[in-house]
């Protein structure tokens, strides 16, 4: 695996995201077009993107950025590569330049992947991490509900 930091995405790796944001994520965060996920990303506040790439195949995307004066993040993992401790090492970059992180999290098993299968709250594995679930912080619209989590130095 090899890990690549930019602070822009070019044109294909877009589309690789693009790919990958709508297997790995609940259905109902699917973009229809790839455009939806590049206004998504022209939004984003001084990104910086971290890329996992296995055998010049994008497998994992890190992000995080500013949003209304606080510091942010998203990530995805390919299926394939979940368990492996890659998200781990994504998180501990991120930790190495950040004093702290904000994150949504799904914190229910209620929601299917564009594949039917269920979507897994990744919500221990943030807990793993160091992050602290902020219960009475939660963002619940017509198609999501998530709970806030942050990680601080």
């Amino acid at each position: 695996m090899e890990f690549i930091d930019k602070k822009a995405l070019n044109s294909s790796e877009k589309k690789a995201l693009f790919r990958l944001w709508n297997r790995e994520y609940p259905s109902n965060l699917a973009y229809e077009k790839e455009s939806g996920l590049e206004q998504y990303l022209d939004s984003l506040g001084q990104a910086h993107h971290c890329l996992v790439y296995d055998q010049k195949e994008i497998k994992g995307w890190w992000v995080d950025f500013d949003r209304e004066g606080e510091r942010w993040f998203a990530m995805i993992l390919d299926e394939s590569i979940q368990g492996k401790g890659l998200g781990s090492v994504l998180i501990q970059k991120a930790k190495d330049t950040n004093d702290y992180l904000l994150g949504w999290v799904i914190d229910h098993a209620n929601y299917r992947k564009r594949d039917g299968s269920r979507y897994r709250s990744p919500k221990d594995f943030y807990l793993k991490n160091g992050f602290s679930v902020l219960e009475e912080e939660r963002l619940e619209l017509d198609f999501l509900s998530a709970v806030k989590i942050k990680w601080h130095k």
